[in-house]
């Protein structure tokens, strides 16, 4: 994990291998201008006060996420500025949001993997920038390399110099040490981005390392050295308990699944959340076998599970006062002769019986158990998430999350804490006429519906195993969980870690009385 420090040293004194500024578009009043952002005045400076011609010559445009590098000015003990543009600058009132911030300071960091040390010189206005900052570096310098020979042999200094391993510290200038606040903003978003990097490992490990008792493993020792408490559940146990839905969707594959439990209790608590996350280890889809193309980042179906897992971690580091109970519903989707097959029908925990009609739509199903094992708590709200539907991929693309729910207040503070985290989100609707697809001659329900609008029959699905009286919450991560494309701004390519961030600011607002 790359190191933080917050530091008020002037950036021509500070021993590093690169000072990172930002550079932004002029507002619209100074169209074509090239604009120095705040923090960077002692670079500036030491440039004559032209930096901004300098960065123009060399192609700078402040676009977000555009990176240029040059020579520092005499004088300084770092030899390189990084410029890393904001995008324009705001026309309201010339402040940067923090998401800008968080993407800007992740592309930086991105850049100098690498480096040792690179001291960060953009605009720090309070401690929410300071918080921005840190998680941007943070989440930005994130690395998965545990497979590879560098990896392995991470302490290689000549490796390091080849940009084989990810920037090592960084000190961001102008936030103070000793202010209680941007203390507090940075120690967040340590913890915070630990554990989203922690999930972002989980997803990226193959799923011959990863299978449901190995995952069940890595979170019992999180449990052990974080103070919660945690109860696993094996085929067994799950058998006994009539978990259908999981055993259902585990019956053909020789790893086993399991069921977790996280709970994490503040003595000051008054509110209690339940987060329940899809973990489907490795989803081949079963009987109804996907098709060529569509397996090769299957490992990532977990994503829901490892968000969840996460959060609960996060939320016990930064002592939060409210309980949260964390579901992992972990299963391997394989076919075989013991498989689930289309046409059968799964008596679920809550006693409902399912028919099967797609073994593919099977995160519903491992859900189900979840959600209605996590009623019996009678918890204030649950948050399902999960990878959970190709359609909602189709709805919103790859870089935003649907946010459904039995309760509009809560669907829209749900959909807040999201915003304020910085995750892309959007909410939408659970219509009541699409339930009539997935009645069943056979039983209570059936796995699949209308083929249209795919993503809000799924959730519709969900809501039959809520509790009654009970709010509640599902995310359907499917196209953020999983970036198959080129690393932009804090994300990497392969898992990103989506919707932990979401879930912490949730918790945040639930110990604050703030649910909507």
């Amino acid at each position: 994990m790359t190191a933080l420090t917050l530091s008020t040293a002037a950036a021509s004194g500070l021993r590093a291998d690169a000072i990172v500024v930002g550079v932004a578009k002029g507002s619209a009043s100074r169209s074509g201008d090239l604009v120095i952002a705040p923090g960077a005045e002692a670079v500036d400076k030491a440039y004559d006060g032209k930096l901004a011609g300098v960065l123009e010559t060399l192609g700078a445009s402040g676009a977000e996420g555009e990176v240029t590098k040059l020579p520092a000015p005499s004088g300084f003990k770092a030899p390189l500025v990084v410029a890393v543009g904001l995008g324009a600058v705001p026309e309201k009132d010339g402040s940067f949001g923090a998401e800008a911030l968080r993407r800007a300071a992740g592309a930086a960091a991105r850049a100098l993997s690498g480096t040792k040390k690179a001291a960060f010189a953009l605009p720090v206005e309070d401690a929410d920038a300071v918080g921005a900052l840190a998680e941007g570096a943070l989440l930005g310098a994130y690395s998965f390399d545990v497979y590879k020979e560098t990896g392995r042999q991470a302490k290689d200094a000549a490796k390091a110099k080849n940009g084989k391993a990810p920037l090592a510290e960084v000190a961001l200038l102008g936030a103070k040490p000793r202010d209680k606040a941007h203390k507090a903003a940075a120690e967040r978003a340590i913890a915070v981005t630990e554990e989203l990097n922690r999930a972002r490992d989980l997803i990226n490990t193959p799923p011959n390392d990863l299978d449901p008792e190995a995952f069940a493993a890595v979170a019992q020792t999180a449990a052990k050295e974080h103070g919660i408490k945690v109860t696993v559940l094996d085929e067994k146990a799950l058998a006994k308990g009539g978990y259908g839905g999981i055993l259902g969707v585990g019956a053909g594959s020789a790893a086993t699944p399991r069921l977790v439990q996280l709970s994490y209790t503040s003595p000051k608590a008054k509110k209690h959340l339940a987060f329940v996350g899809k973990g489907i280890t490795y989803d081949s889809g079963g009987i109804s076998l996907k098709p060529a193309g569509h397996n090769e980042t299957m490992k990532c179906d977990m994503s829901g599970a490892a968000a969840v897992f996460a959060a609960v971690v996060a939320a016990a580091r930064l002592g939060l006062e409210v309980n949260i109970t964390g579901w992992l519903a972990l299963a391997e989707n394989m076919p075989s002769g013991s498989a689930t097959r289309p046409g059968d029908v799964l008596r679920m925990y809550s006693g409902k019986t399912v028919e099967v009609l797609n073994t593919d739509a099977e995160g519903r199903l491992v859900l189900a158990d979840a959600l209605a094992k996590a009623s019996e708590d009678k918890p204030d709200a649950i948050v399902d998430v999960a990878t959970l539907t190709g359609a909602m991929m189709l709805a919103l693309g790859n870089r935003t999350f649907g946010i459904m729910a039995n309760d509009d207040a809560f669907r829209t503070a749900v959909h807040e804490a999201a915003e304020e985290s910085g995750e892309p989100a959007w909410p939408m609707p659970l219509p009541d006429h699409l339930r009539k697809g997935m009645d069943s001659p056979t039983a209570d329900i059936a796995n699949m519906g209308e083929r249209y609008g795919g993503g809000l029959v799924a959730g519709l699905f969900l809501k039959e195993f809520v509790g009654e009286g009970i709010t509640w919450a599902h995310l359907d991560i499917a196209g953020p969980a999983f970036n198959e494309g080129g690393p932009f701004g804090y994300t990497p390519k392969g898992g990103t870690g989506t919707a932990v961030r979401t879930l912490v600011r949730l918790a945040e607002r639930a110990a604050s009385g703030d649910l909507g």
